[in-house]
């Protein structure tokens, strides 16, 4: 199920971004793995999609040993004294979402000599039970974080509303794409905006046309969550 679950959204993902104006380089298919086993996520590294996204640290911290293969992006809210435990093991943090979180990521990547790439998280539609920047302040947030020199900010992820209609969300991934492309005209010293993450299962495709570049993909892969 797996292995046809994975062609079928490569060919709507090929479809989508051949409809999007914002033709810029691939999309990157983000794995979401919340509540799926080790032995299930297995059937799709073996496929060769070994770019995992966990929602929270403890799962991510017992599945890391059993994929050695695999590339981590925390994509949850991530607690200030839950990143020492992930700080060497995940590949990005795309959930920054305060400035204690950021300096607390700066703190423990200074401990272990590295450099971590995150995305800072937006609440473009002012949800108040979603975290994220409201997008007002999402500029001079991101003034406040290049001046970390162990944090790589590479972009912006947001989560979308979940709509009858997944059309509804365009609007949504429109805002997002504006306050992208006004981030990049800033040129704000340390700050890369290579990635804009937003579009999940129900709306990856819509999210595409709309500018995402990395959309986080579950139960469209793995099947509906028990």
């Amino acid at each position: 199920m797996i292995k046809e679950n994975i062609e079928k959204i490569t060919a709507e993902i090929e479809a989508a971004y051949a409809r999007s104006p914002y033709q810029q380089g691939k999309i990157t298919m983000l794995a979401v793995t919340k509540t799926v086993p080790a032995e299930r996520i297995k059937e799709l590294t073996e496929l060769g999609f070994c770019l995992l996204g966990e929602n929270r640290v403890q799962e991510m911290l017992e599945k890391y040993e059993a994929l050695p293969e695999a590339s981590w992006h925390i994509i949850g809210h991530l607690q200030t004294n839950k990143v020492k435990y992930i700080i060497e093991k995940a590949a990005m943090i795309e959930s920054v979402d305060s400035i204690a979180l950021a300096e607390e990521i700066e703190k423990q990547a200074a401990k272990h000599d590295i450099i971590m790439p995150v995305m800072v998280q937006v609440n473009i539609d002012d949800d108040e039970n979603k975290f994220g920047i409201d997008a007002e302040n999402c500029a001079s947030f991101l003034k406040e974080l290049s001046r970390l020199p162990h944090l790589r900010v590479q972009g912006l992820m947001t989560i979308g509303c979940i709509y009858d209609d997944p059309l509804k969300a365009r609007s949504t991934f429109r805002k997002m794409k504006a306050l992208f492309d006004e981030i990049l005209t800033l040129h704000i010293e340390n700050i890369e905006m290579k990635y804009l993450s937003m579009g999940m299962s129900h709306d990856y495709e819509i999210a595409i046309e709309e500018g995402a570049n990395i959309v986080r993909i579950g139960s469209a892969i793995f099947g509906s969550r028990s």
